[in-house]
């Protein structure tokens, strides 16, 4: 077996014990090595592989031949090296995003078979690469409903907090300035600023505007948005109508009107006029639609 052969044997890491030692006994046995090793911190774009691989393999071979026999083989073997370290690399790095836009819902399937739901305008990003036993973590910008199948620690990380657990079932909200984590089975740890709270089924854990909130226990199975309905209770109004144009993509005018006031109620994802009305009649408001634009007045 000449040179080449071995050295390509070795890359595949097939060689037998035998071939081995006659391996290691080669003249370029430590270059070639530390070729491997310099080529494991080669960070590389995206980029055609089989092309990079053609193009650098002609230009060698345009290249005068070396009074040394073997300076050939290496340099094919170093450019054969970093094209697939660089390959790898890429693939590995490769995150998943799934996004959605306004008045969209869409539901999926992660790599160990948990079920995401994602509320509108919220996106997931997650690298399957990377998706193991060992090793499950979510990034999260919006909105999700999470069933998580048993295995290691599952991780949603925002920007506010990470959700962490086991195997349960709950959601994730994190808007600007508004952070909710609801328990709907089994337990959940919500780590915030260095502080772990622990929530069991029904349990919620509320940030707005920086300031925890109280909540009640709830008995749902699942959050309303999964059915197309969206529920606050004694949640500020702004958050009520910033969920009200993701559902809807419309933008609102409150003109004069306090956002501040604390509303509890529903509204439909399915009907704007009757989602309007359930929003605009308990606070005694008057609603006028122009285009995508709706102005909100006091009576």
């Amino acid at each position: 077996m000449n040179k080449e052969e071995l050295i390509l044997k070795w890359l595949d890491n097939n060689l037998s014990p035998e071939e081995l030692e006659v391996f290691k006994a080669l003249e370029e046995y430590e270059s070639i090595t530390k070729l491997s090793n310099y080529t494991k911190e080669f960070k590389a774009p995206e980029f055609n592989t089989e092309a990079a691989l053609q193009s650098t393999l002609s230009k060698l071979e345009s290249k005068s031949v070396s009074k040394n026999k073997w300076f050939a083989p290496l340099l094919k073997v170093a450019a054969i090296l970093a094209i697939c370290f660089s390959t790898y690399y890429y693939t590995t790095t490769l995150d998943t995003t799934i996004a959605t836009q306004y008045a969209e819902k869409t539901q999926i399937k992660l790599p160990d078979h948990s079920k995401v739901n994602i509320n509108a305008l919220s996106k997931i990003t997650y690298n399957k690469n990377q998706w193991d036993a060992n090793k499950r973590n979510i990034n999260l910008e919006g909105e999700a409903f999470f069933k998580v199948e048993k295995g290691s620690t599952f991780n949603v990380i925002t920007d506010a907090g990470i959700v962490s657990v086991v195997g349960t079932q709950f959601n994730v909200k994190h808007r600007q300035n508004y952070f909710e984590v609801t328990c709907f089975e089994g337990i959940v740890s919500v780590t915030l600023k260095d502080q772990t709270t622990v929530l069991k089924a029904g349990d919620s854990f509320l940030i707005i505007d920086g300031n925890q909130i109280e909540r009640l226990k709830t008995n749902s199975q699942q959050p309303d948005w999964i059915n197309s309905v969206s529920s606050f209770i004694s949640v500020p109004l702004k958050e009520v109508l910033a969920e009200f144009e993701r559902q809807y993509n419309v933008k609102i005018e409150v003109n004069t009107i306090t956002t501040s006031t604390l509303f509890s109620g529903k509204f439909t994802h399915n009907d704007i006029n009757i989602a309007l009305q359930s929003i605009t009649q308990p606070l005694q408001l008057q609603y006028k639609k122009v285009n995508k634009t709706i102005i909100l007045t006091r009576e």
